[in-house]
């Protein structure tokens, strides 16, 4: 907030004025405490996000529909617009007319014809114009959302882990709720439609004023009614435009402990991820006898700082613009009854134009007070939307293609360490430290330690998630960093301990693992099969077909009396909530056990290691706790089939259960930050060091 700082430096009196509201400091910025006038309000937003603003419009008008479309929808406006101006002049001529009757006693009733005319004409283009508006509109809309969710689809998938984790940072809870799925495109158009009623606004504002001041010209004191009225106006728009503080630079916060507590204990209550916690651990007395004690010490204190602004309005009532305000509403009035007792023979004319001035300044005809924070909502959105096409990669790609002969993967992939540390952001603490080992190519590796000690920091490292903090990592003896990502990608497959589940179809959860094969289905019932996912998904409502959450909603109006299922699901149970009198509404998802889920997951890892006569296989396989969810009979499985199907490719797996994996190892490394043990298993044992005193741990339990 801090423009010079990049920072809110409250403890600068000399910038910032401090009050204390409550339990509340609010943080003024001293030279913006000037209320702002409504001409700044508006523009100032405006102003600053130009260069976004130009190459907002630069890329609409790049959308081939968009491009004769928008300008036709902005011709249509400005028409719209200045319409109101001629039925106005058309109306002016009635107050001549009226004029002319008291003088001459005569009444030109070709005034009146052309005064019907006018206004028949204008009312029926208003409405064709309205209806092509209204035309455009829905489809300008859904031809800009389409166009910028596809831009935002394409610039999110190319983000690296840091950079996605970066921007992700940025986000507040709420906005993180949203997901970047939303992307805010729908903002696009919100701020093109606001921007375009500002400007119409405007045109409708100074073509009225051209016309007042051209009909009430000759007028006796009739400019002065023009601009006192057009001074009420902006006053009265001037006082709907306040905000809770007069400065645009301010901040608000509060170091109570007991509004803290009451907001934690709310979180708690109301959370839906501590539920199962809260209900097992039988909190419910504890808890409110906890929020009752620390809102009787708060008092009527106890308020989020928007409810605060009663507290500030009232000291408004005694202010030099309020009593400015209030006199100029009477200020036309008084002109109109001084005029009527100089010249009574005015007063038809003089009450007409009294009126018909105040009809045309009505404040709520015009809202642009009333948009300017919406819009200032929705330019920071569209800033949003373009920040993520501007994040940057912070794992650089090589240039240098891998491997130089692709047959070469059906021997392995060698992996060196030199003197390799690493860090992950935020965090003081380094996972790896000095770390240094060579794998060779079609070697068992087997990564030990204790959780935390760094062993999936190295597989991340090997799949460049992430780039080491110092050091060197050699792929078959090249620098990892030379290489271009998505060969070396492709030619690994890699389960990490974090899996998820893919928001798609079964089939495609697996089958993503080889994108190129991920339209096989034999490959892909052949991945599922070795993974020990198969039987699972067959069972299944819809086998391989079967999506785990329904990813559209649906929606429906008022059921029938007495409905009780919608879509072969239970209506009730299915309901979410009511848009626009509209019920969303999304069927309940298949759930399925975690040791099912590790089955998937290690299922997508297959896919990339399938051998066949006319695909290569990953000449690497990396695996982070692959059995941590099965069973142990699984888990035997699991190995047994990962070492047929092994053949000359280098696995590195990482555990910390070793079990009988670490006895066909022919490297074990036992990682607690950096390297403390390396060799065979039997080699290990001969140390009697730290691995050993862990396998004998473990093995206890099944000699006891």
């Amino acid at each position: 907030m801090n423009a010079h700082a990049g920072e809110f430096d409250h403890q600068d009196t000399r910038r910032f004025k401090h009050t204390r509201i409550g339990i509340w400091d609010l943080y003024e910025e001293r030279q913006s405490r000037i209320r702002i006038s409504p001409i700044s309000k508006i523009y100032a937003p405006i102003i600053y996000n130009v260069p976004l603003l130009v190459r907002m419009f630069k890329d609409v008008l790049s959308i081939r529909r968009c491009s004769i479309l928008l300008p036709a929808y902005l011709v249509v406006e400005v028409l719209a617009s200045l319409i109101p101006a001629v039925s106005l002049w058309y109306s002016g001529q009635l107050l001549r007319l009226v004029e002319s009757v008291m003088e001459a006693r005569t009444v030109d009733t070709t005034v009146l014809v052309h005064f019907a005319a006018a206004h028949t004409i204008c009312a029926v283009a208003v409405r064709f114009l309205r209806y092509s508006r209204d035309c455009m509109i829905p489809r300008l809309s859904l031809y800009i959302k389409q166009s910028y969710n596809e831009r935002m689809l394409l610039s999110a998938s190319r983000l690296d882990l840091p950079a996605f984790e970066t921007l992700y940072d940025s986000y507040t809870v709420q906005e993180l709720s949203c997901g970047l799925a939303h992307w805010y495109t729908s903002s696009i158009w919100d701020t093109i439609e606001m921007l375009t009623d500002i400007a119409m606004i405007l045109i409708r504002l100074l073509s009225h004023l051209l016309v007042l001041s051209t009909v009430m010209w000759e007028q006796q004191d009739g400019l002065l009614l023009v601009v006192l009225s057009f001074l009420q106006y902006l006053l009265s728009w001037d006082s709907t435009g306040k905000t809770m503080v007069g400065s645009l630079v301010w901040a608000a916060t509060t170091t109570n402990e007991n509004l803290i507590c009451m907001q934690g204990l709310k979180g708690l209550i109301t959370g839906p991820s501590h539920r199962r916690e809260f209900v097992a651990g039988n909190f419910s007395e504890h808890i409110s006898a906890r929020f009752r004690e620390a809102s009787q010490r708060i008092g009527h204190d106890a308020v989020e700082f928007p409810e605060l602004k009663r507290f500030r309005s009232f000291k408004d009532c005694l202010s030099i613009t309020f009593i400015i305000r209030e006199t100029m509403h009477v200020l036309p009035q008084i002109v109109f009854s001084l005029r009527v007792v100089i010249n009574p023979m005015t007063t038809p004319v003089s009450l007409a134009s009294l009126i018909w001035i105040k009809q045309v300044f009505d404040p709520s005809y015009f809202s642009i007070s009333s948009m300017f924070s919406t819009l200032a909502t929705n330019l920071t959105r569209i800033r949003d939307v373009y920040e993520i096409e501007n994040t940057r990669n912070q794992v650089v790609d090589g240039t240098e293609p891998f491997p130089e002969n692709q047959q070469s993967l059906a021997n392995g992939i060698s992996v060196e360490f030199k003197n390799v540390s690493f860090r992950y952001p935020g965090r003081d603490r380094c996972a790896l430290r000095n770390v240094s080992f060579k794998i060779e190519a079609g070697q068992l590796c087997v990564v030990v330690g204790v959780n935390g000690s760094g062993k999936s920091t190295i597989l991340n490292l090997i799949s460049r998630v992430y780039d080491p903090t110092e050091g060197t990592i050699l792929i078959d003896d090249r620098d990892i960093k030379t290489l271009k990502l998505a060969d070396l990608r492709a030619a690994m497959s890699i389960l990490f301990q974090d899996y998820s589940q893919f928001p798609l179809s079964m089939h495609e959860n697996i089958g993503l693992g080889n994108p190129a094969l991920a339209h096989e289905d034999d490959k892909v019932r052949e991945a599922a099969r070795l993974g020990g996912a198969e039987d699972f998904i067959d069972e299944l409502p819809d086998g391989f077909d079967t999506y785990l959450n329904r990813v559209v909603d649906n929606y429906h109006g008022d059921l029938p009396e007495g409905t009780t299922t919608l879509f072969g699901h239970p209506a009730d149970s299915s309901s979410r909530n009511v848009i626009g009198g509209v019920h969303v509404t999304g069927a309940p998802g298949i759930q399925i056990s975690r040791g099912q889920a590790q089955r998937l997951a290690i299922s997508r890892t297959f896919m990339r290691s399938l051998v066949s006569e006319t695909e290569s296989s990953a000449g690497m396989m990396l695996f982070d706790e692959p059995s941590a969810s099965l069973d142990p009979t699984a888990e035997h499985d699991l190995f047994e089939r990962l070492r047929k199907l092994r053949g000359n490719k280098t696995m590195i797996f990482s555990t910390h259960r070793f079990g009988n994996l670490t006895q066909y190892a022919d490297l074990i490394l036992y990682i607690d930050e950096t390297v403390q043990e390396k060799g065979t298993h039997d080699e290990l044992m001969k140390k009697e060091g730290e691995y050993a005193r862990i396998w004998n741990i473990q093995a206890k339990s099944f000699t006891q």
